[in-house]
């Protein structure tokens, strides 16, 4: 065996195609024998430019995760890979192409991209037709464990499962004819938990966010867009948004009065109907250095 190999990078759920509204988690991973750990770092469009994170973006070493993919987020990203004991250096790019979703979507209940531990969840895929006589197959990614497992095999309705760490990951389904969007789960197993719409929701239409406690019966709530408090006095665990636009997009969470307990933030996305473009590819090419 050579002392390293180039890095590699997986695109979860799919390295072929990258969907609208889905969740993408990036991998970067590489074979070496060297004792020692390699750094990772990651570029878009080109390695001679400092990363700036897109809100929807999240970088831990070796992994990159984009929530609600758009348009703006096709194009390359450069994983480096560092062995500054040894003065290596090696990267590989990824080219992510992003095309409108022609399959149904699973369905989630509840509808949210966080759930409390112990909560049970249900995963429904698109029923079968004529067409898809052998049935959608539910795939699980756990960006922790960084592996692929089916869920449910002998189900053919919802799966239904109590959440535990282990579920928390990207969910979809899959047939002969292509896939679902994905949709990321975060089980949490602390005291509050913002309920956000797993998918993304229309132009136009009337958003609610709940603000849940594991616990205890919490009256007052503060949420946050972005950072930013957008209440301060409402005695409510609800956040009702009417006529959404673009501009309600961004990140948001809740909390206590008293400030001692926060939710994760999650993100809320806004697209406009009838968005259409061809089937994409998403290509894989090498460099080291």
């Amino acid at each position: 065996m050579a002392a390293f190999e180039g890095p590699i990078v997986d695109v979860w759920p799919s390295q072929s195609e990258v969907y609208l509204g889905e969740s993408v988690f990036l991998q970067c991973r590489l074979e070496s024998n060297f004792s020692s750990a390699w750094t990772y770092r990651w570029y878009r469009n080109n390695t001679n430019t400092t990363l700036t994170l897109n809100p929807r973006h999240s970088v831990c070493g070796d992994s990159y995760s984009i929530t609600a993919v758009t348009s703006q987020d096709a194009g390359s990203y450069w994983c480096r890979a560092e062995q500054r004991e040894r003065n290596i250096t090696t990267e590989v790019e990824v080219q992510l192409r992003v095309s409108a979703l022609l399959h149904p979507s699973l369905a989630l209940t509840p509808s949210s991209r966080q759930v409390f531990s112990g909560e049970r969840v249900a995963v429904q895929c698109p029923a079968r037709t004529r067409n898809n006589s052998s049935g959608w197959k539910l795939w699980h990614f756990s960006p922790e464990e960084k592996n692929k497992r089916q869920m449910c095999v002998n189900h053919s309705n919802a799966c239904v499962f109590v959440a535990d760490r282990a579920n928390s990951g990207l969910y979809w389904c899959e047939e002969a004819e292509g896939r679902s969007r994905a949709i990321n789960i975060t089980v949490s197993y602390g005291n509050i938990i913002l309920k956000t719409p797993a998918f993304s929701v229309h132009h136009g239409g009337t958003v609610v966010l709940h603000c849940q406690y594991r616990t205890g019966n919490q009256n007052e709530t503060i949420f946050f867009k972005n950072g930013i408090a957008i209440n301060t006095s409402e005695t409510t665990l609800n956040l009702t948004m009417e006529k959404v636009t673009q501009q309600e997009e961004g990140l948001y969470k809740c909390g206590s009065q008293d400030r001692k307990m926060e939710s994760k933030e999650s993100w809320l996305s806004v697209t406009l109907d009838g968005v259409h473009s061809k089937n994409c590819i998403c290509e894989v090419s090498r460099s080291s250095s």
